[in-house]
């Protein structure tokens, strides 16, 4: 895992995060990886760009596990956490949360308010972002296709997408005001087109989607480590096909 240079967004260095010591981002460019990425951005924190290429194993190293166990990325290091120590932190709501906290942006401080984020963030992670996840794999992967796999994961994100529309209608951003719910939800809505999805068919949802897509912290987020993928996983070379054995079919070590 090479390491990048500090990457704080141009408008958002300050006098106080200049002094801040970077936090380490272990990072792809994925849906949950763009989820940190962009939070950060947003946020104008300082950060060290740390890769982990999931297509060739990076995850299961024994340094990254150290600091997510799950191997899974997106993770952080903050030399600056709780008491001025070091934590680490896996798992992207988690780390959406904590960063949240730690600078008082984009995570109500209201219970009621932040309630209502939550909701919506841990609709998500267990929702949206599995079941897309499954529509991707059928859709995309599978060496074989099956038409009930298809069927059942592109209808469940179907309905997702009209949960999400219904949110967004007379709204802005999921829960009113922009905050860490929208940034985990939108990365997931990027790769619509794999999930077998039309966003003509939900207006609202649509609507939220180019809105987002506009915000400069947005666009650095998810440009963030593009340059470094090679190719997508349903390439049929020798490399997209070492990469599938590595990500699927996991099981315990």
């Amino acid at each position: 895992m090479a390491d990048k240079k500090p990457s704080p967004s141009a408008k958002a260095k300050t006098t106080a995060n200049k002094k801040q010591k970077p936090i380490d981002l272990y990072y792809w460019p994925t849906p949950n990886g763009w989820k940190v990425s962009i939070m950060l951005e947003e946020c104008g924190l300082p950060y060290t760009l740390k890769p982990v290429n999931i297509g060739m194993g990076d995850q299961f190293k024994r340094g990254f596990l150290k600091i997510a166990p799950n191997n899974r990325m997106p993770a952080i290091v903050d030399p600056a956490g709780p008491g001025n120590k070091p934590i680490s932190i896996f798992e992207s709501g988690a780390i959406l949360q904590y960063l949240g906290r730690k600078t008082g942006k984009f995570y109500p401080s209201n219970e009621r308010a932040r309630a209502d984020v939550d909701q919506w963030l841990f609709w998500q992670m267990g929702g949206l972002g599995p079941m897309a996840g499954q529509a991707h794999h059928f859709r995309q992967y599978a060496p074989k296709k099956l038409p009930y796999a298809v069927k059942r994961y592109t209808d469940e994100v179907n309905r997702l997408y009209g949960v999400l529309n219904k949110q967004l209608r007379g709204k802005d951003f999921v829960t009113g005001r922009y905050s860490i719910a929208d940034m985990a939800i939108w990365g997931w809505v990027v790769p619509y087109k794999n999930q077998g999805q039309k966003l003509e068919d939900f207006p609202h949802l649509k609507k939220w989607f180019e809105r987002m897509g506009e915000r400069p912290a947005v666009k650095r987020g998810f440009a963030l480590g593009l340059d470094l993928r090679r190719g997508t996983l349903g390439d049929k070379t020798k490399e997209a096909a070492k990469a599938r054995k590595i990500l699927f079919n996991q099981r315990a070590k």
